[in-house]
């Protein structure tokens, strides 16, 4: 089994980015750890913990919230401010004691393809605040996880969404305590809804309600390529349905 050589808990933003920045040395950075083997790291990796050096507090503004990159998700769940589809999704990350570690910002980061709260990140407009050594940028998180190459050398700072609009949700798994095969998640905008999808590619995506033909999803034990293309379609009509049915 693979080691971790070198665990480092830096004080500073600055100082955590400059751990990442050091030339042929491999990195990796952690919030609350729970997205992260030894076993399936590269030899002489060197951990990063944000702990000390990243905000966790949660702030309502302006019809926004603002989570900082180590904000629990169970700290997510219990703020009055987050909005229910937010709140309904980190619930189904995992039990509480995982959610009493796992922050908002690697949960963001990791952006695994099953993850109902970044598909509800992405349809309440996120917007993510990434530190890098010359300043600081703010991208769309659709854009963020189309291009992933800010987080090489960057560390989330803060996760900021919308909170207004009506949503719903729709998955299905193979029992209700599993973790969706495919699942779509909607909010309602100005030009219509928002959606997003998990299950049917490398990472939760808004997809256009019309556009779904064009989907061609990964399969595994779960469901094949046929069968997750076919949920994405009824889970997204049930979600624009019970919207209203705008487009």
């Amino acid at each position: 089994m693979q080691t971790i050589s070198t665990y480092h808990r830096p004080g500073t933003l600055e100082e955590a980015l400059a751990l990442l920045t050091r030339d042929g040395q491999k990195t990796v950075v952690i919030g609350g750890g729970t997205g992260v083997s030894a076993s399936e790291l590269p030899p002489g990796t060197e951990v990063v913990d944000l702990q000390a050096a990243a905000e966790s507090a949660i702030d309502a503004q302006d019809g926004r919230v603002v989570y900082g990159s180590m904000a629990r998700l169970q700290e997510l769940v219990d703020h009055p401010a987050s909005p229910p589809l937010l709140v309904e999704t980190a619930l189904r990350e995992g039990p509480n004691t995982l959610r009493n570690a796992a922050t908002v910002g690697g949960t963001t980061a990791r952006a695994h393809p099953d993850s109902e709260l970044v598909a509800a990140l992405l349809v309440h407009d996120a917007v993510i605040n990434v530190a890098l050594g010359g300043g600081a940028r703010e991208l769309p998180l659709a854009d963020l996880l189309r291009d992933r190459s800010p987080l090489d050398q960057g560390i989330i700072t803060s996760v900021s969404i919308e909170r207004s609009g009506e949503t719903a949700s729709a998955r299905t798994g193979r029992t209700p305590a599993d973790a969706s095969i495919v699942a779509a998640v909607g909010r309602v905008v100005t030009d219509g809804i928002r959606l997003a999808l998990t299950g049917v590619a490398a990472h939760p995506i808004l997809a256009a309600p019309g556009d779904l033909d064009q989907l061609d999803p990964p399969g595994d034990f779960r469901g094949s390529s046929a069968y997750r293309k076919a949920l994405a379609g009824v889970l997204a009509k049930r979600v624009v349905d019970r919207l209203g049915g705008a487009s």
